[in-house]
């Protein structure tokens, strides 16, 4: 699937032209790392270690919507979970240059994004006899990496991570991991990715700064 969205600027422009005229306080700062002269970037599904469920495909929407906040006459090809690219680069866990190449020579991308979540610390708020069983709550650490790799040399051309912990509901355990159900997201682990994403994609959005 093929995310586009073009925009002009014009409304940015405005308000900090706005905000200038009121006294100049604060700025409007461009994104520290821009993708537009990619033109394109792919974007592999997250993947997620010690959790189960929906967590991975929720995490990846919400990280190409945080891309479109910041950034302008871009594209964003959704290439999925790519399992035979990653068995053809033999890689393992954490994809790589050979990765990267590979993914550039069938796709096209000049670039392209790799996420992955780790899910720890989880603790319970409800009662529960055995963590087989579902519980309601549960406070849970999510910690978030995300890179940008080149396709031409399979180098890094950015990366980031950051940590969470937040209270969410909806959630079960099986076979000793939480699980995330898809039903409602917002209602299961909305705020967590909502903050982590916000902390993973800070370089990809424009900032008001104060001057």
């Amino acid at each position: 699937m093929t995310w586009q969205r073009t925009q002009t600027i014009g409304t940015l422009v405005l308000v900090a032209a706005i905000t200038a005229a009121c006294g100049g306080q604060r700025v409007l700062v461009p994104p520290r790392v821009d993708l537009a002269p990619y033109g394109q970037v792919g974007l592999v599904t997250f993947t997620v270690e010690n959790a189960r469920g929906s967590l991975h495909e929720v995490a990846t929407r919400r990280f190409a919507a945080r891309i479109f906040e910041g950034q302008f006459g871009i594209e964003v090809l959704e290439l999925g979970e790519i399992p035979h690219i990653i068995d053809a680069a033999g890689e393992g866990e954490r994809p790589g240059v050979r990765t990267a190449r590979l993914i550039g020579d069938e796709y096209g991308v000049p670039a392209v994004f790799f996420g992955h979540l780790t899910v720890s610390d989880v603790t319970p708020s409800a009662g529960v006899a055995n963590l087989r069983f579902p519980f309601v709550e549960a406070t849970v650490s999510l910690e978030g990496t995300v890179r940008l790799l080149s396709t031409e040399s399979g180098g890094t051309l950015w990366s980031t991570s950051s940590k969470v912990t937040e209270k969410v509901g909806e959630v079960g355990m099986v076979d000793g991991k939480p699980y995330f159900a898809a039903e409602n997201p917002d209602e299961a682990y909305g705020r967590l990715l909502d903050v982590l994403m916000d902390y993973l994609t800070e370089d990809l959005r424009p900032t008001w700064q104060r001057r």
